[in-house]
């Protein structure tokens, strides 16, 4: 992929249409102005996934101006910090995101974890609703183009879907050869909900693996790019990260070659249960 290319996308619940390839901005490892730039400018990513959690949000936004791209061009994220969950507190969270980035609007935005501390005579569920509904208007007014969560498991957007009217567009969480939630992806798609995942590298665990690397060796690719295109082949919406140019210029070097079905079964098997980021299967 390059600044030319046209990139692969996915068509949301709603008709709203996300590259299959993005950008994550986690403060893990740091940010790098110069790497969001090289990614949107020489590697033609429009997909750029941060959060308040992150505390980029504003040198995002600054990057987004710098490199020229159209607003319109680029699909851009942030999520919502469990800190403000609730009514009004999300609502201002979300435009404190917009302001951040320069922006009027966010393409998707995403409660980024199923636990809040709700206040005195108030359940989790609740809490969540309340928050859910918040969103719900941000969504309804154009504020947010799509809305969605992250981390979440099936009881936490069943109880979403019961308890409110818009089901979530996008469940990001952890996915990797290592981390593979299968009930859980076949669960959304059911439900037409959009499946994302995070660290798809498994923070370069997975880049050692001699079943990823034989594949790699097969492909003359590397580990990397066996990994990502592993996952789009899964039907995932990828976000890896990275502050490096050279490695962010690999990572989106994935379109031009396919992995057999016997690759993406091996792959398949690597399945351990490891999480690498948060260990989100335990929340209430």
């Amino acid at each position: 992929m390059d600044a030319g290319s046209a990139l692969p996308s996915v068509e949301l619940s709603n008709g709203q249409t996300v590259p299959m390839l993005g950008l994550g901005t986690s403060h893990w490892g740091g940010y790098s102005h110069a790497a969001v730039l090289y990614a949107l400018g020489a590697c033609g990513v429009r997909h750029v996934d941060t959060a308040r959690r992150y505390g980029c949000e504003e040198r995002v936004g600054a990057a987004l101006r710098e490199s020229g791209v159209p607003r319109a061009s680029v699909w851009l994220t942030s999520k919502l910090w469990p800190g403000d969950m609730g009514h009004a507190a999300a609502r201002a969270a979300c435009l404190r995101s917009c302001r951040a980035l320069d922006t009027d609007y966010l393409d998707l935005y995403l409660v980024h974890w199923p636990e809040g501390q709700p206040p005195p005579g108030q359940s989790r569920r609740e809490l969540r609703a309340e928050t859910w509904r918040a969103l719900e208007e941000l969504y309804s007014e154009g504020i947010c183009k799509a809305i969605g969560v992250s981390n979440f498991q099936q009881h936490h957007v069943e109880e979403l879907q019961e308890d409110c009217d818009v089901t979530p567009h996008v469940n990001q969480v952890e996915f990797h050869p290592y981390q593979q939630p299968r009930e859980l992806m076949s669960f959304c798609r059911s439900r037409g909900i959009a499946f994302e995942g995070y660290c798809p590298l498994a923070k370069g665990q997975v880049l050692c693996d001699p079943t990823v690397q034989a594949v790699a060796r097969k492909h003359a690719r590397t580990p990397a790019q066996v990994c990502i295109r592993w996952s789009l082949q899964n039907g995932v919406i990828t976000i890896p990260k990275s502050t490096k140019e050279a490695r962010i210029k690999e990572n989106c070097q994935v379109f031009d070659f396919h992995l057999a079905d016997g690759d993406v079964a091996a792959l398949n098997g690597l399945h351990d249960g490891r999480h690498v980021s948060w260990d989100w299967s335990s929340c209430l």
